[in-house]
This record gives structure tokens, sequence and C-alpha cells, in this order.
């Protein structure tokens, strides 16, 4: 079973594409054709017979006797694109895929639950993942090969091999292929199948020790390269620094913070980042912009921010919602998904610069500007291309070059707009322009956290608008939700990531506002997650809900990646919910979640930093601040301005349908409450005192 194993993989943890000139006659049109997903609209004028994942291609496969050949990647992909261009176009090659294999593509962002699938069972054969995902399958739908990208020649001779196989020895590939849906099945099992344990502090504390060796303290980060920005592990290094005092950490996330900020991986002209940096110094991305990264990053800084009101923080908060304002939002408020990292064919060029077109630009100011932006050796990528990064605070540059700090921001934001005015009028990189409800949501939850932090009320707006954008065209009346949305066309049952920060986005809402609908969408979204997702004898939650049918295996998803977990995520709700709605059983449900993660997070700590979040609120003090009254959002607003991660809020001025408010209301008064399982200190009527006893209860 040699030939099984992959002949070549060239696999790629992060992908970006490039953009094609659309020609006005095509001489091939595919089932794609009929599809809203970017992704899948570049291949509907390939040769090969491509069509959407559904009943239809699965019944053809077996109707025909044929293997199903399953492509899988997205907008942003950058090898998916290559491997389009050398094979997928190919007459030859499109021939011998249409005359033995179904051929289906997928967007790994529309169908994250055939993506996890398939990338477990490649995983499985060859140890090893990535973009363009390439699977046969039988024609049911159970892998037996699979890769990543491969070069043209490898691909027609492998398509071949096994084709031949098949025919040769179908009871072989059959075996074959159930022994590995087996093992697909099997990797769910790894976490749920454990009892639960205590857990203690003590386990976090051998988590953050263990994952402190991996730590690159003098750039920030892990160490080495690549370098990913994993938002979540920062915001909860964040918090356990914060709860512990531990100086070191926080030293550490001010240092990643700040090096990502000031680095190129950073748009110093127009904001937002890239998706990750492709050496050790944040210097070089890969320029794609992704709407998950950007959400996500907003509430680390202003989370940062909010604790050691650093000046940076709040210029990247400002930046990066302009942008996502900019390039990011479609007319009726929803989110687009993400931004291409090439354009004109070139990787990067549309943020990069020419010393002589910057010359040119900024004429008498350009000395300056090279200092500040490193257009020197330092700065220089490629081709006599510069990638605008900085190595200092504005403070420290101003004192080193004897220049008042408020002259300095002055002249940069004159830059700035002067550098973007002139990116603009080049070709911009191709846009994925669907919406998705779940990285909607993560936006949602960072401009929440932006207002907090800043008190800018059109951040908190935005957030407002785009949540009702989705609850008008993604949610319907009885909590269910859609996933993807397209040209007014809501598509694709939502998936437990889509109910889960939909579900975080509702609760970051109402602890804000103090506005009930939103704590009842949250419940309602809550109710149907538990009907469709949920494993009591596991207590866990399923990735896809009972009602689908066209996958074969049922994915669980505990692993937190650049995206949390949607369990940890779902864990973290309920204990919300349960101390919001005085729901006991809510809490002991994610007590369960978590007690079977424990020794996952000891080991791998990166790994599972949502859940060490979770660990957290049950390991050390968690509060819960009651506010009630006439001013108690006003109240409420001045609170959340400081870092109060281990906090939660319940604000309002009637009792109705709340029951941290029950009983708590007194007139010409907004008292406040501090709690803990279910026992309050005597109410305070000032933000100071409250501070006050939340910090001496720490």
């Amino acid at each position: 079973m040699k030939w099984l194993i992959v002949l070549f993989t060239w696999s790629t943890i992060s992908c970006y594409s490039k953009n094609r000139k659309t020609m006005e006659k095509h001489q091939y049109t595919n089932q794609l054709i009929h599809e809203t997903s970017p992704y899948l609209l570049q291949h509907a004028h390939n040769p090969v017979n491509w069509m959407p994942w559904g009943d239809e291609a699965l019944e053809k496969a077996k109707k025909e006797n044929k293997l199903l050949l399953i492509s899988i990647g997205y907008a942003a992909c950058h090898w998916c694109h290559v491997m389009e261009h050398e094979s997928f176009e190919d007459r030859a090659i499109a021939q011998v895929m249409n005359d033995y294999f179904v051929c289906i593509k997928v967007d790994r962002e529309e169908r994250p639950d055939i993506d996890q699938i398939y990338m477990t069972a490649v995983q499985l054969m060859t140890q090893r993942g990535g973009w363009p995902l390439n699977v046969i399958a039988l024609p049911d739908g159970r892998p037996f090969w699979g890769g990543t990208y491969f070069m043209k020649d490898v691909w027609m001779n492998t398509l071949l091999q096994v084709h031949n196989f098949y025919q040769e020895n179908p009871e072989k590939t059959v075996e074959y292929a159930e022994r590995l849906k087996q093992g697909i099945s099997d990797s769910n099992l790894i976490p749920v199948s454990k009892k639960g344990q205590e857990i203690t502090i003590e386990h976090l504390k051998q988590a953050v020790q263990h994952w402190q060796s991996n730590f690159d303290y003098q750039e920030g980060g892990n160490a080495g390269a690549p370098k990913f920005m994993m938002p979540n592990n920062l915001s909860f290094l964040l918090r356990w620094a914060h709860q512990t005092n531990d100086v070191d950490i926080l030293e550490y996330v001010e240092t990643t913070l700040s090096k990502m900020a000031m680095g190129g991986i950073y748009d110093q002209v127009g904001g937002g980042f890239a998706r990750y940096s492709t050496d050790a110094n944040w210097k070089v991305p890969h320029f794609e912009k992704m709407l998950y990264d950007n959400g996500q990053l907003l509430s680390v800084y202003a989370q940062a921010f909010k604790k050691t009101k650093n000046p940076l923080y709040a210029e990247v908060i400002n930046q990066t919602i302009d942008f996502l304002k900019r390039e990011m939002r479609s007319p009726e408020h929803g989110f687009y998904s993400s931004l291409d990292a090439d354009s004109e064919g070139e990787e990067g060029k549309f943020y990069v610069w020419t010393k002589q077109e910057l010359q040119q630009l900024l004429k008498d100011e350009f000395e300056l500007f090279s200092k500040y932006y490193n257009i020197n050796a330092t700065g220089y990528w490629e081709d006599g291309n510069y990638i605008l990064l900085r190595r200092q605070t504005d403070k420290a540059f101003a004192e080193e070059h004897e220049l008042i700090l408020s002259d300095l921001k002055d002249k940069v934001k004159n830059w700035q707009t002067t550098l973007l005015k002139e990116r603009e009028s080049r070709i911009r990189p191709g846009l994925d322009d669907k919406i998705l409800s779940s990285w909607n949501a993560l936006a949602i939850s960072g401009l929440v956290d932006s207002y907090q932090a800043l008190g800018n009320t059109g951040f908190l707006e935005l957030a407002e608008k785009n949540m009702r954008f989705i609850k008008e065209k993604q949610m319907g009346s009885d909590g269910s939700l859609k996933h993807s949305y397209k040209n007014d066309i809501s598509k694709i049952d939502g998936f437990l990531e889509d109910y889960a920060l939909m579900i975080q986005a509702l609760l970051d809402l109402f602890e804000t506002t103090g506005n009930i609908p939103y704590l009842e969408d949250a419940k309602l979204l809550t109710n149907k997650t538990f009907e469709q997702f949920y494993d009591s004898g596991k207590s866990i939650f399923y990735f896809t809900p009972k009602s689908q049918t066209d996958v074969i295996n049922r994915s669980i998803e505990v692993h937190d990646n650049v995206i949390p977990a949607s369990n940890s995520v779902m864990a973290n709700n309920l204990i919300r919910l349960g101390h919001l709605t005085a729901n006991q059983d809510y809490l002991k449900i994610a007590e369960r979640m978590v007690s079977k993660m424990v020794d996952d997070f000891k080991n791998y700590p990166g790994g599972y930093s949502n859940w060490l979040h979770v660990a957290l609120d049950f390991t050390d003090k968690h509060f819960e601040v009651v506010l009630a009254g006439e001013d108690a959002i006003k109240k409420l607003k001045k609170l959340q301005e400081d870092y109060l991660p281990n906090c939660l809020f319940c604000a309002g001025s009637t009792d109705k349908q709340l029951p941290l408010l029950k009983n708590r209301i007194v007139n010409g008064k907004t008292l406040i409450y501090i709690c803990q399982n279910n026992t309050c200190r005597l109410p305070v009527e000032s933000t100071k005192e409250a501070l006050q006893i939340i910090a001496t209860d720490e």
C-alpha cells in the first residue's frame, strides 16, 4: 500500500491568491458557475467538470461507480491557484480527471466541516496538511488517498496510478478506506472519552510554565519562524499576567503586541494585519488580510490598552477599524471575508514601495520618513521594494530626532494620508466578498471591546449595525443560523462555530449595553445549539448539526487554533449564561467540558488557550458585577474602561427578566454589587469603590 502515501506534497499552512483577468468568452463552463463563493467561481471555467459538494455529485459518483476527487481550498490561497493554472486549466489533465472521477470543488470557508474530515484523513496518511487539499474517495465519500499541492506531471501520474489500483484492487481499496474512516472517527474520541478531573490553579501554572519555554522574549510570539499572531493565546496570557501579577508574562505580551504593531505584518499605511509573518521579526508577511484575524486582534489590543494605556494600541485599534469600514464592509453592514495577497499577479505589490516612488510623493519629507519607516536595509524586501516598518515608538523617535511628539504624530498622519491616496490608484487585491456569520461575530466582539477601551460610540454603532444585519439575513425566528451570505442569498446551515461565536458576540453586546434583546437572542441560539449539536453522554458539542447528512463523520472541534475551538467558546458562553440567567446546569456542563481537557492544556497550552480562559473562571476569583438603577449604563461604561477580565457585567434600571437584578433596584440610587458564587458584598455607589473591592479581592 506504499502507493497510498503521497508521492509528492508541498503543503503550506497559509496561502494567498492571485487576481486573474476575466475573459469575455470562455471555452469551458462547469456547474460552479451557479455558486456564490468567489473561490468556486474562480474555477467555473476550468475544463474540469467541477461540481459543488452536494447530493447531486455524490449520487453521480455512485450511479457511475466513479471515485470522488475532492479538491479543497479558499480564495486567498496562492498554491491553490498555482495548481489550478498548472493542472486544472490543462486540457489533458482535465480529460483524465473527467473520465475517471467525479470532481468536486469545496471552499473550505463555506464548508469547514468537509475540510475538517478530509484534512484529518490526509494528516493521518501523511502527517502533514495544508491547502490546496486534494483527496480521492470512494463514491460514498470515504477517503483512501490524499495530499496537498502537486506539480503537474506528478499529479497526472498519481491520478492514473490511483485509478488503476482501484480498478485492479477494489476490495483492498475499500478495506483501506474503511480503516481510514475509523481513524477519522477515533480522532474525535481522544478528548471526549476521557473522564474529567478536578481543575486546579496548579494545572494552569504548570501549563504556563511549560508554554514559556517556547516564547521569543525579544521579538514576541513563539520562537522561530514563521510567526503567527494567535490572538487568543495573547488574550489568555494577558489575563494570566493580570490575575497572577506575573510581570514577565505581561512584558512578553506587551513586547509581542508592540512588535506586531510596528512590524511589516501590520499595514502601516492603511491599518489591519496580514495573516502571518514569514520571518522571526514580523517583517515580511503573507500579505492577505483575513477578517477573523483582525476582529480578534481588535479585542486583544483593546484589552491590552485597558491594562497598559499604551497609545500605540489605541492607534492600532482606530486604524484597523478604519480599514474594516473602508475595505471590508458591505453596503448592508456585513463584513467581507478576506483580501488577497496578490495584485497584478505579484505578491504584496499593492502594499510595498520603491524608494523612487516615496521620494516623488514625499519630497522634502522623505529623509525623515525613511528613518521612521526604515527605507533602508532593515525595510528592504526584494526587487527594489520596501516594506514599511518601525523599530521605535513615536516617543523614542521624537526624542532621538529632537521633535515635538505632537508634531511627529501630525507628520505621520500626513504621510499615511498621502500614501493611502496614492495606493488607492493601484490595482486592488481580490476581495472574497462572501459574508460568514462566525467571522462577523468575531468582528462584532472586537468592535465592542474597542468601544469599551476607547469610548468611541461609533465602534458600538458599527457592531450593532452588523448584528442587525446578521439577525435579519442569517438568523431564523427559531434561533437557527445560516453560515454564509452573498448576493442576498443565505446558505449552508450554521456550524457550531457560527452559533458559539454569535452567542459570544450577543453576550458581549448585552454586557456592554444592558439591552435585554441581546440576552434573549443569546438564549434562543443556545437552545438551538443544544438541540442540534449537543451530546449529553459525552458532555460535548459536535461541529455539525444533527440535521446534516451529507458528511461521513460528525467531527468534534476541541483544539484552539487561530480561531478558538467552538467547544471552548461554547463552554465560556455557558459560564456567562449560567450566571446571567441563574442556570446552574449550564455551569455544570461547562465545568465537565473543561475537566476533560486538563491533560491536554498542561501538555500543549498553546493549543488550548481558550480552554485555559474557561479553567481560570473555575480556579481563580470570578466576579459578577451588577449595576442597578437609573445611571447603571453610565457607570457600567466607566467601569469597563478598566481591564477586568474576570468580571461578568449585568446592568439595568429594572429587574424585569434579569435574575441578577432582582430585588436590587432602589429608587433614586444606582447601586453596584460585587458578587462571587451567589454571595454579594454590600453595594456601593461609586465606580471607584467598586474597583477597589475587585482589586482587593483579587
